[in-house]
C-alpha cells in the first residue's frame, strides 16, 4: 500500500541555538523594556543573575539573546526563574 500524503512538515524555530563557553557561569546585569499593561507605553526592567552560555540568534544578521538564570535581582512580580537578555543590554559584572 502506498500513500500520496506527504510526511508532516517539521517547523523550524525562528532562531538558531548556540553555546558560548566564555559566557558560561558569568555574573551579569541586563536591562530591557516591557509593555506596561493597559497603556501604549513600555517600562524598563532590570535583572541580575548568571549566564548559562546558551544563546539564540534571530535573523540573517544575528540578533543574539543570552539565557540568564539564578536571578538575584528581578522586577517585582516577575514569576520566572530565567530570562533571555539581548546581548547589547548585558553588562558583565566579573569582567577582567
Amino acid at each position: 500500500m502506498s500513500s500520496t500524503a506527504s510526511p508532516p512538515r517539521v517547523e523550524e524555530p525562528p532562531f538558531r541555538r548556540g553555546f558560548d563557553p566564555a559566557r558560561h557561569g558569568r555574573r551579569a546585569e541586563c536591562d530591557g523594556g516591557r509593555h506596561v499593561p493597559g497603556t501604549k507605553f513600555a517600562g524598563r526592567q532590570f535583572f541580575e543573575g548568571t549566564l548559562t552560555g546558551d544563546y539564540r540568534d534571530f535573523g540573517p544578521y544575528p540578533w543574539r539573546w543570552f539565557l540568564m538564570t539564578s536571578l538575584t535581582k528581578k522586577p517585582a512580580g516577575y514569576g520566572h526563574e530565567a530570562v533571555w537578555c539581548d546581548e547589547s543590554s548585558l553588562t558583565l559584572l566579573d569582567d577582567d
